[in-house]
């Protein structure tokens, strides 16, 4: 793990063994990140990305394990192939104040092509926003459906039940923060089809009651998702911009909602956090 910070906003740490995703979120002493409160998927990529605050599924899958298309045998993995690909070409570097990180992710598809992913973290130094910039590009030799889902999970023993969701996408505008039934919970709803979408969780006492503010682009990320998990030991909440609604491959071929990246060309997804 490698540590990013600027002069505002929260002290990241960076898995440079894993896409560049990030591990620990410390927030005024707190790390946000779940750890180990996680539920066991059974995949050992999945769980070592599930204990961070923010890790990347794609860019061949999301979501659950599903046959791999046209008969090829065996299943694509949990949540896509980019889990465990280390980061390349890695690059620190102060810019008029702000702080980014670039690096570049070779990535291993399931059914043997192959993606590049361009990664820009970058920290500002006035607001301490952080934003993500991704580049996807298929550098295989056939054309593949792009999926991508961000994962942002956060440790929901720092909640109490002041804590809020909000965003214009959700029904009435917003409801606390452990929606659903029971233990768990989890829907995906349209978030726009164009522009910044945005939704809140707050405010946080345990960080001094600040909220948290994410934002992601809708023409690539055209929904949100979102998870809770109370199931001891499991005690986490995800907060995740997604590509396509929650169906299944063979669904989503139906529609036409598949984004064929053909040789050569690329898929762009952004997105940013604060806490405010």
């Amino acid at each position: 793990m490698m540590e990013f910070k600027g002069r505002k906003g929260p002290a990241l740490m960076l898995d440079e063994g894993s896409v560049l995703d990030i591990g620990a979120c410390v927030v005024g002493g707190i790390d946000l990140a779940p750890g180990r409160a996680i539920p066991d998927d059974g995949d050992p990529r999945i769980d070592h990305s599930l204990e961070g605050f923010l890790f990347t599924c794609g860019p061949d899958h999301i979501r659950h394990p599903e046959p791999i298309d046209g008969g090829r045998g065996g299943n694509y993995p949990l949540h896509g192939s980019f889990s465990s690909h280390p980061a390349r070409d890695i690059l620190i570097a102060g810019e008029g104040g702000d702080t980014e990180c670039r690096a570049i992710v070779d990535v291993t598809l399931a059914d043997g092509g192959s993606a590049r992913l361009e990664r820009c973290w970058r920290m500002n130094g006035e607001t301490g926003e952080v934003s993500l910039s991704d580049t996807v590009t298929n550098t295989g030799k056939s054309a593949f459906p792009a999926f991508l889902m961000y994962h942002m999970n956060l440790g929901a023993r720092h909640f109490n039940d002041g804590v809020r969701l909000e965003g214009a996408m959700l029904d009435g505008g917003g409801f606390p923060w452990a929606f659903g039934e029971g233990d768990g919970g989890v829907f995906c709803v349209p978030a726009g089809k164009g522009g910044w979408a945005e939704v809140r969780l707050g405010p946080i006492a345990a960080i001094g009651g600040k909220t948290l503010v994410v934002r992601f682009r809708t023409d690539t990320l055209p929904f949100l998702q979102v998870w809770r998990n109370q199931g001891a030991p499991a005690n986490v909440l995800g907060i995740e911009p997604v590509s396509h609604r929650w169906e299944s491959r063979e669904k989503l071929s139906e529609r036409g909602e598949f984004v064929d990246v053909a040789p050569g060309e690329s898929r762009e997804y952004a997105l940013s956090f604060a806490f405010v």
